[in-house]
């Protein structure tokens, strides 16, 4: 590790700063950016200044946590709005659709195919081969009515 000495440390920062960022771009969680940033500030920072590296560290610290705050009041103003919201929820991407029952629903309770899986269905009563539109979800169970 004797080469590390011969390394300027505003290298070190700014290495580590763009390992972060690529880091954040690999595992995104709006975390590591912030740290990248700070890492390359502090990177510039020695690079202009004179400053030995206890207080280059002091440097990276602070801007790290006030660059943390920063951008977690930013993103809780400036939610970030997803394209299509059902994106993760199938059971909300599944109102509106046609179903068939595969399994009677008697008692409110049944089984449907939605694509190619089977789905829990609860609704009027029903025999298999009955076509019905799903109106909502409650958790993964669908809720059907007869098709009008």
């Amino acid at each position: 590790m004797a080469w590390l000495d011969t390394v300027s440390s505003h290298w070190l920062w700014l290495a580590l700063g763009l390992l972060l960022a690529i880091a954040e771009i690999t595992i995104p969680g709006l975390f590591l950016i912030w740290l990248a940033g700070a890492a390359l500030i502090t990177g510039v920072v020695a690079w202009l200044a004179p400053i030995g590296m206890p207080l280059q560290i002091v440097l990276f610290s602070v801007l790290s946590v006030v660059s943390v705050f920063i951008g977690r009041s930013y993103l809780r103003s400036n939610p970030i709005e997803s394209a299509d919201p059902k994106l993760n929820h199938r059971g909300a991407q599944a109102i509106g659709q046609v179903v068939m029952v595969t399994q009677v629903i008697a008692a409110g309770r049944g089984r449907v195919k939605l694509g190619d899986s089977e789905w829990i269905a609860a609704g009027p009563d029903a025999e298999p081969g009955t076509r019905m539109k799903v109106t909502a979800t409650e958790g993964a169970v669908l809720v059907v009515e007869h098709l009008h």
